[in-house]
């Protein structure tokens, strides 16, 4: 009788095993089968919007895309506009892809500038050298600490040659008096090697900081090196001098220098240096 019990205990446990228990488990296996691919492709799709690598072609990004705008420029070439396109397809970066703190203005953008219009085809976006671009993140933060509250803005950053021509044609000045404000295009800007910006300060309250003159001003009172001398004959403020010091000091520390006739103007390196480490644009 024990021994018939045994046998029988024996047939039913294998029966839970290869039938019910198999039969039993599907569900959760089913389960296992519509969650774990999910948090898979979850935890996936993150890896992909940092690197911008994809090993499953039907995985959908569920995080915009890091991957650089030179390789993902195909999908959106209509919304940008030629000058955009030719940033980009130069290996440029969006400054505030990398601080969204700075603040854009392009000048060049709109008809507020010394030419009176738009040679940007309202471009929203200001693009440098990838490494030119983390100098003036390193300028921002800078500045953050000093001054919280505190950003910098920018006028201009990258900018074609095309455009440098065409501003140089329109300036009715001598050779001499020309370039003191402008390169010659021949030549080639530091700006169109995408390594300058024209930046200035905003304050807490969003105002631009009063350096004197505006962005763009030509004249001897936003030359840097006359202005002892402009405070000397009251056209210079001690605060606006000041004003001045605090973004030069801001724009060094992240490795930028200015120059002698523009306080706004601040370059990565030299000419030569440029011509060396990137392509000009046109």
């Amino acid at each position: 009788m024990q021994r018939t019990f045994e046998i029988l205990f024996f047939f039913f446990f294998i029966t839970l095993i290869t039938g019910c228990g198999a039969d039993s488990s599907w569900p959760l296996a089913e389960k296992q089968n519509e969650e774990i691919p999910e948090k898979k492709n979850s935890i996936l799709n993150r890896v992909i919007s940092i690197t911008g690598k994809n090993s499953h072609d039907d995985v959908i990004p569920e995080f915009p895309s890091r991957t650089p705008l030179k390789q993902n420029i195909s999908g959106f070439r209509e919304a940008l506009s030629t000058t955009e396109i030719n940033m980009i397809e130069h290996g440029l970066v969006d400054i505030q892809q990398l601080d969204s703190t700075i603040v854009v203005d392009l000048k060049y953008s709109t008809t507020d500038n010394f030419l009176g219009m738009d040679v940007y085809e309202g471009m929203q976006r200001a693009y440098l050298q990838p490494d030119v671009a983390e100098m003036l993140v390193r300028s921002q933060q800078y500045l953050k600490r000093i001054k919280p509250g505190y950003s910098l803005i920018v006028f201009d950053a990258a900018r074609p040659r095309s455009v440098q021509q065409k501003m140089w044609d329109i300036v009715d000045a001598p050779f001499a008096e020309k370039i003191k404000f402008l390169s010659n295009p021949a030549n080639g800007s530091i700006h169109n090697f995408a390594a300058a910006v024209d930046v200035s300060i905003l304050n807490e309250e969003g105002d631009l900081l009063d350096m004197g003159t505006g962005f763009d001003y030509m004249g001897e009172l936003a030359y840097p090196r006359l202005e002892q001398e402009m405070l000397e004959q009251g056209r210079l403020q001690p605060f606006q001098i000041e004003n001045r010091q605090l973004l030069r000091r801001v724009m060094r520390h992240g490795g930028f220098w200015g120059i002698q006739t523009e306080w706004w103007h601040f370059n990565a390196c030299t000419r030569a240096e440029a011509r060396e480490r990137y392509n000009i644009i046109e």
